[in-house]
């Protein structure tokens, strides 16, 4: 679940390679966060906090701009039972109060609904409770051991990790653009995990509900675990960590007016890099891919699209810590009925997002590192979409200010 945790935790056996849900991340990723004690427990926290001010560009219905705050805070509580380790997790998100409407401005983000329709260029708000979850482990051999993850909210086994959980995409406020292809179900409102693992592999599967959540962000919507995937993760050395997975998401996407819900079936494949540079500087990589393939009831009958996203996305930390530089570049086949151009149903769309950012983190304060950054923002639509973004390229720009534990 946390991206990175004070040192102390690995001696309580925390795996560096933890990231959300069950996913893992490279070893080598760097510790940070809060840290303690608690008699037989052990307690660690994360937090992430933005608060922004964001405009995108394009048609003057498309155009906005947004002053809010993007946030989650975390933390674990663990301890040993008998010959394996019993752990409570649990992630929050006070959006729904801090980003209004029905998401930040976001061009080409698209996924959830809200007010009684899908939300297109815009990211939506999370949940407040974005994780509450059990996990237990334990050897069952001298190099194997047997996991288990449970949770009225939580993330399956399908996947990277999710975008706020990944180093190299920390400093960055905005979500992908393609995170409805990636990682959308690290907020699943019920979700069972289990798998076997080694030091260098792990091999799981999960049942979960698989629908997204409604724009009541503050409730939990019970319904069958219905929804299944399965995930490989391989960890060859401490730099890296890849995965490959797939589900079946089922009713997962609202239909389209009074259409009843639909599936997805969706793939992905990942690879991690994370690498601490001679200088003391840390280096983070993300290459993501994932399909998605859909079948949606329309008016006239149905339509069947399997689409593609891919994520490239990078930070660099320099060695005090204080300078962090990010980008990111993506490329999604969006369909038609996603970004609201209903004349083109059956249309498929690709279109890419560019990013380039900075965070400059000031000295320590109690255990926290305050910063200031902004990031430049490009979106690239097809000539068909031109004229509804006020041309091919509609620009971006975001400053904000962050708070985040310290290293």
């Amino acid at each position: 679940m946390l991206l990175a945790l004070a040192t102390g935790a690995a001696a309580q056996g925390h795996d560096p390679r933890e990231a959300s849900g069950t996913s893992w991340q490279p070893a080598a990723t760097p510790m940070t966060g809060i840290h303690a004690d608690l008699g037989e427990w052990t307690f660690m926290g994360h937090a992430n906090v933005f608060g922004q001010f964001l405009y995108e560009s394009g048609e003057i219905h498309r155009t906005s701009h947004q002053a809010g705050s993007i946030n989650w805070f975390m933390g674990m509580l663990r301890r040993p039972i008998g010959r394996g380790r019993f752990g409570l997790r649990a992630m929050l998100s006070v959006e729904l109060w801090t980003i209004a409407g029905c998401g930040y401005p976001n061009l080409l983000a698209t996924g959830e609904v809200c007010d009684g329709d899908s939300i297109h260029d815009r990211q939506h708000p999370h949940d407040l409770l974005m994780e509450l979850a059990v996990d237990y482990e334990r050897p069952i051999s001298s190099s194997l051991r047997l996991h288990a993850y449970a949770g009225l909210a939580g993330e399956p086994a399908l996947g990277p990790p999710a975008f706020p959980h990944r180093l190299s995409a920390m400093p960055n406020p905005m979500a992908p653009i393609g995170h409805h292809w990636l990682d959308a179900t690290h907020v699943s409102l019920g979700v069972v995990t289990a798998g076997v693992s080694s030091s260098r592999w792990r091999v799981e599967g999960s049942l979960f509900n698989g629908r997204e959540p409604d724009d009541q962000r503050a409730g939990l919507e019970f319904a069958p675990l219905d929804s299944v995937s399965a995930r490989v993760a391989l960890a060859p050395n401490a730099h890296w960590s890849m995965q490959v997975s797939a589900g079946r998401l089922h009713e997962s996407e609202a239909g389209l007016g009074s259409q009843p819900r639909q599936d997805v079936d969706r793939a992905t494949a990942s690879a991690l890099y994370v690498r601490p540079l001679a200088s003391g500087a840390i280096w983070a990589n993300t290459l993501a891919y994932g399909v998605n393939h859909e079948v949606s009831e329309v008016p006239d009958g149905t339509i069947e699209q399997s689409t593609h996203a891919v994520l490239a996305e990078s930070s660099l930390r320099s060695a005090s810590g204080r300078h962090h530089w990010f980008g990111r570049f993506e490329v999604v086949g969006k369909p038609a009925h996603d970004l609201h151009v209903h004349e083109y149903i059956t249309e498929i769309f690709t279109v890419g997002k560019g990013q380039v950012g900075y965070l400059h983190q000031f000295g320590r304060f109690h255990g926290w590192a305050p910063g200031v950054g902004g990031h430049l923002n490009l979106s690239i639509v097809p000539p068909l979409l031109a004229p509804r973004y006020g041309g091919r390229l509609a620009p971006g720009f975001g400053v904000f200010v962050n708070l985040q534990p310290e290293r």
